[in-house]
């Protein structure tokens, strides 16, 4: 399927905060229960349409521990938006993010777009995180917020497609510009010019449109 853009996510979080069943629900519509522990990095993607436009989301799943960290900062090379996750029932991922922030400042693109999940709202009765606290520290940092549950679906699909949107703003307001900023935006070669918002890392990566 032809498309006229296409972003390259990265999520990033703790281990077991449910990253990977964010990308499973969103890629796949479906929950998995019991998910393996995620080893380096696994993919998935999706066409979703803004602006009457067909966009392809890459997303790059990565490992939380600790022993994955130099692994996962290669991933932020290129990537135009991020899902930061925790876990609402559990407080001490929600206190590493600052940590996983620093990571993703340091490491990627000054212009990613980084939407902050609180994953788990199914599970209010067992909150560890208020829904302000996760609002606060994602106003104080310039994040986009919502919670979510990979597990009931509910603000899955929107928080991916909020951040593309916002990487498409970033667009059309010139902060990715596809003529002056060949670093972030490259053509790729079709039937018609399609652009690889995110830069040539994963171009390498990929190769060729599928």
């Amino acid at each position: 399927m032809s498309y006229a853009y296409l972003f390259k996510y990265i999520i990033i979080g703790d281990t077991g905060v449910g990253k990977s069943c964010l990308l499973l629900q969103f890629t796949d519509k479906r929950f998995q229960p019991v998910h393996d522990l995620t080893i380096g990095v696994e993919f998935g993607a999706r066409m979703i349409t803004i602006d009457n436009k067909p966009i392809k989301l890459q997303i790059w799943d990565t490992a939380g521990q600790e022993s994955f960290r130099s692994i996962t900062r290669s991933y932020y090379r290129g990537a135009a938006g991020a899902l930061l996750v925790y876990d609402i029932t559990r407080r001490e991922t929600f206190n590493h993010l600052a940590s996983w922030l620093e990571d993703a400042r340091q490491h990627a693109n000054a212009n990613m777009t980084i939407m902050l999940v609180g994953n788990k709202c199914d599970l209010s009765h067992r909150r560890a995180v208020s829904f302000e606290e996760g609002e606060q520290f994602a106003k104080e940092n310039g994040l986009i917020f919502m919670e979510a549950s990979a597990k009931t679906a509910q603000n899955v699909e929107e928080g991916f497609v909020k951040t593309a949107g916002a990487i498409y703003k970033k667009i059309q307001d010139g902060v990715f510009d596809v003529s002056n900023e060949p670093q972030n935006l490259s053509l790729m070669y079709s039937l018609r010019p399609e652009i690889l918002v995110g830069g040539m890392d994963y171009f390498r990566t990929e190769g060729v449109r599928k």
